[in-house]
């Protein structure tokens, strides 16, 4: 069976066919652990297990990446409320996430990188998109410029 994906570029279906023969790499922006995760939180997850799987299922090698947003102002937010370090905010919701996607049967991800780890990369990446054009500051943050 063949699997067709909305592309948004074209705004129409088309066939999915590996970059590489063989393989494919799925990316997934996961979790933000700034509460108890809910149904909403981990949609996404289950949604793209089941695609991996297929894919897997289809004899692909699939390196499946899922982020954790452990650093936002929500979280820095949350962590004040309570009178907790961030840091210890985001532990204990992060393990309530992977609990939450062990009870779904969700597979763990090949790799999961943090932001906390990637901080100086995203600054040097934002740099350059408004260097050239791509992305403006207000208000002590970056949005990309639809225009450009």
């Amino acid at each position: 069976m063949t699997l067709r994906i909305f592309d948004t570029a074209t705004r129409s279906q088309r066939e999915f066919v590996p970059v590489r023969p063989g393989h494919a790499s799925i990316y997934l922006c996961g979790a933000t652990p700034q509460s108890q995760p809910h149904i909403g939180h981990v949609r996404s997850g289950v949604a793209f297990d089941i695609l991996r799987r297929w894919l897997l299922a289809s004899g692909l090698d699939v390196a499946f990446v899922r982020n954790v947003t452990d650093i936002d102002d929500k979280i820095l937010t949350k962590a004040a409320e309570h009178d907790r370090p961030w840091w210890e905010w985001v532990s204990t919701h992060e393990r309530a996430f992977t609990w939450a996607y062990d009870q779904l049967n969700v597979l763990p991800p090949s790799v999961e990188p943090r932001a906390t780890g990637h901080v100086t990369q995203m600054v040097t990446y934002m740099q350059r998109l408004i260097e050239r054009g791509f992305a403006y500051e207000a208000a002590g943050s970056v949005y990309f410029d639809v225009a450009a």
